[in-house]
């Protein structure tokens, strides 16, 4: 791999960068104590692609490579962790399957609502009782009467269905067959018998929304399944790759923002007459910072190439997941004891960027899962 980004790559990282720093930095603060998105800058992002970083031009996305689009959620994790996480669902979760997956009229239909500033879209997976455990724990039903789908059943911790035009959600349409007994099927909010419930009150991440949905009878077209009936827990695993790729990058912009103000905190702040960055214990810190936050991203940016590249990136990208948001949890933790006492204080930004990236290493995957999914691929790769 040539790890120099392009021009276009790097003018697009630079625009990215100005847009969230001047867009979303300044109100990181402001997102996280009133629970609330800021739309005004929602709405703008359209001009740079980031309502549709990989969806077709045609539908209103810019069409990006996956290292463009890890770069722009680095960027928005670097800003705002919450405004990064429900840009990263979004994406990778929502504009990834339709552009995948979607037929014409349903890319016509939701992909140009998804992509004009209005509105974040959701895909859920989880319930109550199946988060890594997908295939053994999804207890949602899709059953066909007539013409219509009919789904009962509930999900969990799903984020920004209260802004979806439309819900991709991953149900079971035959009990018998195993994992190709999964479809994933489109709903629009609204329907008859879907109830979104208000918000969870979560430890971080508090702009972007969390909430359980449950079915009671909903009635879908169908026509409304994404993609074949039977490939749902397929589809779901290759969206979950990809998410990967997104969840690392997002992890480690928010490292560096951690990072950045810890240096600068250090740099200030004097201790025995002299700046407490001139003390070797600091030092450290800050140079095992820089270290890791590198080697994360070298890890996320190959597994987006290999994408590129059409290769199998599954390895990779569970590795640069598992690195990037381990990585995170470091360099925060190092962050917050840079700042002593102040680093406990709201008043200081790594007091809520710890509490933002503790959901890195559990959300598309836990760090446990990921270790099962790198090994599972270097023992197949040994035994091949």
């Amino acid at each position: 791999m040539e790890f120099d980004l392009s021009p276009e790559q790097q003018m697009f990282q630079r625009a990215v960068h100005d847009f969230c720093a001047a867009e979303l930095h300044p109100y990181a603060d402001e997102v996280d104590r009133s629970g609330e998105m800021r739309w005004g800058a929602i709405r703008k992002m359209p001009a740079l692609g980031l309502t549709g970083l990989q969806a077709p031009e045609q539908y209103g996305g810019a069409e990006l490579d996956s290292i463009s689009m890890a770069l722009a959620i680095e960027e928005l994790g670097w800003a705002c962790g919450s405004t990064g996480l429900s840009l990263a669902a979004h994406n990778g979760l929502s504009c990834g399957p339709l552009t995948r997956w979607g037929t014409p009229e349903q890319q016509g239909k939701y992909l140009t609502k998804l992509t004009n500033g209005e509105h974040l879209g959701a895909l859920a997976l989880t319930e109550p009782g199946a988060g890594s455990d997908l295939a053994g724990g999804v207890q949602t039903t899709a059953v066909q009467q007539g013409d219509s789908w009919v789904i009962n059943g509930s999900k969990a911790w799903i984020t920004n269905p209260k802004f979806a035009p439309v819900i991709i959600v991953l149900a079971r349409t035959d009990r018998d067959a195993g994992t190709r007994g999964f479809s994933m099927l489109l709903v629009e909010p609204g329907t008859p018998g879907l109830t979104i419930h208000p918000p969870e009150k979560k430890m971080g991440l508090n702009g972007s929304p969390t909430q359980m949905l449950t079915f009671e009878q909903v009635r879908v077209p169908l026509d409304a399944v994404l993609g074949e009936v039977g490939r749902g827990f397929q589809q779901t695993m290759q969206t979950l790759d990809g998410g990967r790729i997104s969840i690392g990058a997002l992890s480690i912009g928010l490292a560096r923002a951690a990072f950045e103000a810890a240096v600068t905190y250090a740099q200030q702040r004097q201790a025995f007459g002299k700046p407490i960055s001139d003390y070797q214990a600091i030092q450290w810190m800050i140079a095992d910072a820089a270290l890791e936050i590198e080697a994360a991203r070298l890890l996320v940016l190959r597994a987006a190439w290999l994408r590129d590249q059409g290769r199998d990136f599954g390895k990779l990208a569970a590795m640069g997941k598992l690195k990037a948001t381990e990585v995170a949890e470091k360099v925060c933790h190092n962050a917050i004891q840079i700042h002593g006492s102040y680093g406990y204080s709201r008043e200081f930004p790594v007091e809520r960027i710890y509490r933002d990236q503790r959901l890195m290493s559990i959300g598309e995957g836990t760090s446990e899962i990921q270790r099962m999914v790198i090994a599972r691929h270097v023992l197949r790769e040994q035994g091949d």
